[in-house]
């Protein structure tokens, strides 16, 4: 007999490849493609949580930093799905708040819409998977900022959110304290 604790780690790394399929072949505007999506492993969650930890310990930082270290400290594995900043070519649009692509190049910083709403949808995709496969989950922007400071993802990806992984008797990513 195989018992779920001997193979709950694989399991859950594998539904993590699978969300990363899920990330990578949700649509894309204009196919164009900017995203960067990675599977954490211990090893990488524990780097991560030392971040966020050196973060929350700046002024004016939000509590949740910490709070979400140590939350993640007790994933099994955790993906990472951010999104470079690139314009997708368009002659008229103006929904970043420029007249268009040309213009908001200018602008490297400045998110084009469709990049933050490709990251959202490929977000959204990974999850479904990690919800079909009964494996708990959680969405963190703390997460995010951690990896994009340590370029986890190259330093040309520039919005990023980690989604923790966990298969226990309860959700260990929700009913939290701040």
């Amino acid at each position: 007999m195989i018992k779920e604790q001997d193979i709950r780690r694989q399991s859950i790394k594998d539904v993590g490849f699978k969300m990363m399929l899920a990330a990578r072949t949700a649509p894309k505007a204009k196919g164009i493609d900017n995203l960067e999506i990675v599977l954490a492993d211990e090893k990488d969650i524990l780097l991560i949580a030392e971040k966020m930890k050196e973060i929350a310990s700046r002024p004016n930082t939000s509590p949740a930093f910490k709070r979400d270290a140590e939350n993640i400290l007790r994933a099994e594995a955790m993906v990472l799905i951010g999104t470079k900043i690139k314009s997708i070519g368009l002659a008229y649009c103006g929904l970043c708040g420029y007249a268009n692509c040309s213009e908001k190049d200018k602008y490297s910083d400045h998110p084009c819409t469709f990049n933050t709403g490709d990251l959202g949808i490929a977000i959204g995709s990974a999850v479904s998977i990690a919800m079909d496969s009964r494996v708990d989950n959680r969405i963190m922007y703390t997460v995010g900022m951690a990896a994009k400071e340590l370029e986890l993802l190259g330093s040309e990806t520039k919005i990023i959110f980690g989604i923790p992984l966990s298969c226990t008797s309860k959700n260990i990513f929700f009913d939290r304290i701040f």
